[in-house]
């Protein structure tokens, strides 16, 4: 049974990897009528989703009793601020990562925003290195390496692209490069801290998610209000949406669950190799569908030998 559903959680990353970047790159690059979807709105939503689940998971842990659910919640959450509060930090860095990817998203074509968003494995190494006094070996460095190398690759000009808009190129790609980067070190953080307060603390996967989605909501509507609050005033918090938003914004609150599952049920080695498949199918999805991917000999090396 645990073999079964170790595959089964690793082959839903890789759906919902692939899928998430895919879909969130084609809903901004849509040109509709009206106006489009407030990604900060977005990630709200998906936070309000991820919530629900998780009190779903936890009822059908508590044998289905609304007393033992609600039990469980006072007792875990609310009678312990201190363990509460400590999720404010990651839910924060999490929340501005969401919606720095959808920036990444809106300037960067989907197979280079997936291999370029593979550095987050050398930031959570460093992180981890740093905060959880963790020893890499001489070939795990050396991995690093090679990865950061192949990433160079990707982002270095090649004929095709030099042929390109200057404000492309200037532009857009350098503005969803930072907002990636600038996701992958957070990323790494984040989800380093996550795993020390998991380790220090007994409290299960959806408690912890729970808590997350709590603050990342709070959060998130902080940005709506800063960011787009004349827009939402305007034309409402559900501006833009349409079936394909709700697609993105399932996706992304499913990404959360699906990663406490592979934690859970499998091993950080699969989930790299689920990772990789998901590169490589975005990569060939990009060309052939979205048609916003002309891949180079850098790029296609890189894509297929990063694991």
């Amino acid at each position: 049974m645990s073999t079964n559903l170790k595959y089964l959680s690793l082959g839903i990353l890789v759906f919902q990897t692939t899928s998430l970047v895919l879909t969130m790159r084609y809903s901004r690059t849509l040109k509709e009528e009206g106006p489009r979807y407030l990604s900060s709105t977005a990630v709200v939503v998906a936070e309000l989703l991820k919530i629900m689940a998780c009190i779903l998971l936890v009822y059908k842990d508590s044998k289905c009793s609304l007393r033992a659910l609600n039990r469980i919640l006072h007792d875990e959450i609310l009678n312990k601020p201190m363990e509460t509060l400590k999720l404010a930090i990651p839910s924060g860095i999490y929340t501005l990562q969401n919606n720095l990817l959808y920036v990444a998203l809106s300037n960067l074509d989907a197979a280079t925003y997936q291999v370029t968003y593979q550095l987050k494995i050398l930031t959570t190494a460093l992180f981890s290195v740093s905060m959880l006094s963790k020893k890499l070996g001489v070939y795990q460095w050396l991995s690093l390496v090679i990865l950061m190398t192949g990433v160079a690759f990707v982002q270095w000009p090649s004929d095709s692209q030099e042929l390109d808009s200057k404000e492309l190129s200037a532009g857009s790609q350098f503005v969803g490069l930072m907002a990636v980067l600038t996701a992958c070190f957070s990323s790494g953080f984040a989800g380093v801290y996550f795993e020390k307060i998991l380790k220090e603390t007994k409290q299960s996967v959806w408690i912890r998610n729970i808590q997350l989605g709590f603050f990342g909501s709070i959060f998130g509507l902080m940005g709506v209000y800063i960011y787009d609050g004349e827009l939402v005033s305007k034309n409402g918090f559900f501006q833009g949406y349409n079936r394909l938003t709700w697609i993105v914004v399932i996706l992304q609150a499913l990404g959360g669950l699906v990663i406490a599952a592979v934690i859970k049920y499998a091993d950080n080695i699969l989930k790299g190799f689920a990772t990789s498949l998901s590169i490589i199918l975005s990569t060939l999805i990009s060309y052939f569908w979205l048609q916003d991917f002309v891949p180079t000999r850098s790029t296609s090396s890189c894509v297929f030998s990063i694991h």
